[in-house]
């Protein structure tokens, strides 16, 4: 029977070594700054064309009303990072069966999500030129946080992040995740069915008002999702292949040992109890008829013997 849980200090290297190379190729993939801001450009006139441009109005409103502006400000610079990890941990502890296909899930979204900012590096409306009418909430309300004016980077560290990865937007696919992990895993009760539904919706909202991406980098995070969905299987079976391949005598232990063959199984030992149940007559014993016999004195005698 395959391991159920795996083992957590593989689980942590790997997810660390896939976050170590996701963050060190976005910050390789930054690209042009003008091809950015050109893209983004694009995608907003795209949207206002189709009247898709939410983002627009969010921002003002939350520019404008501080009560709205700054508990968005927090959430955007950090929940990002703590729920995800979070959810992980509770999968990997409570639901150890359904924790590789999410980890795998959420791990090649990621690394898809990576392949957008190497094609597509996209400005952020908040880094739009002027005269399109966006304001860094986060930057407005860096007295609030630990953040200044490079997103949800801590203040001096402006140089660690990527600010152009604007295409598709991964707080939107990792908070869809999430939703799905608690609407599927969680309990049934009211407020779990809210945080399910509710975390993906606000995330959304959220990274529109605080100007850090547009309506289609939501839209974008979510065809990521469903895309790392529809890989995650294939990638859990190919795992399979491989461990059952090149495991050698680590593959019994890893959970990936081969089931016994039909003809293994019949040269196994019959056990004792089935013996005993065959000459019992008990249910699924060989089945006994008589015959008869004669004895000296020329009378019959009735035996029940297994036919030949």
């Amino acid at each position: 029977m395959p391991r159920e849980r795996p083992r957590w200090w593989t689980e942590l290297l790997l997810i660390l070594v896939a976050y170590g190379a996701y963050t060190c190729a976005r910050l390789l993939a930054r690209g042009d700054v003008s091809t950015a801001v050109d893209n983004g450009l694009s995608i907003l006139r795209l949207e206002r064309a189709l009247w898709l441009h939410a983002e627009e109005p969010l921002n003002e409103l939350f520019t404008q009303e501080p009560w709205l502006g700054v508990p968005s400000s927090f959430a955007y610079a950090s929940l990002h990072y703590l729920v995800t990890p979070l959810i992980l941990v509770w999968l990997f502890r409570y639901h150890p069966v359904r924790y590789r296909l999410m980890r795998t899930w959420l791990l090649a979204s990621t690394m898809m999500g990576l392949i957008g900012f190497t094609l597509m590096p996209t400005s952020p409306p908040r880094l739009l030129p002027g005269g399109q009418g966006f304001v860094d909430s986060l930057s407005q309300y860096s007295s609030w946080g630990w953040w200044a004016d490079d997103a949800s980077a801590p203040s001096g560290m402006g140089d660690f992040t990527n600010q152009y990865a604007a295409m598709p937007s991964l707080h939107v696919g990792w908070a869809l995740w999430c939703g799905v992990a608690l609407w599927h895993y969680g309990s049934r009760s009211l407020w779990m069915r809210a945080s399910a539904v509710g975390y993906p919706l606000i995330t959304t909202i959220v990274v529109m008002g605080t100007a850090n991406h547009y309506f289609l980098d939501a839209v974008a995070g979510v065809a990521v999702m469903i895309a790392g969905l529809l890989i995650a299987r294939p990638l859990l079976r190919l795992s399979g292949r491989l461990r059952a391949r090149f495991g050698g005598a680590d593959q019994a232990a890893s959970g990936y040992a081969a089931l016994p063959t039909i003809e293994e199984h019949a040269r196994r030992p019959r056990p004792r109890a089935m013996e005993d149940g065959a000459a019992s007559g008990a249910p699924g014993a060989t089945p006994t008829v008589p015959r008869a016999r004669h004895n000296g004195s020329g009378q019959q005698q009735r035996h029940l013997t297994p036919p030949s």
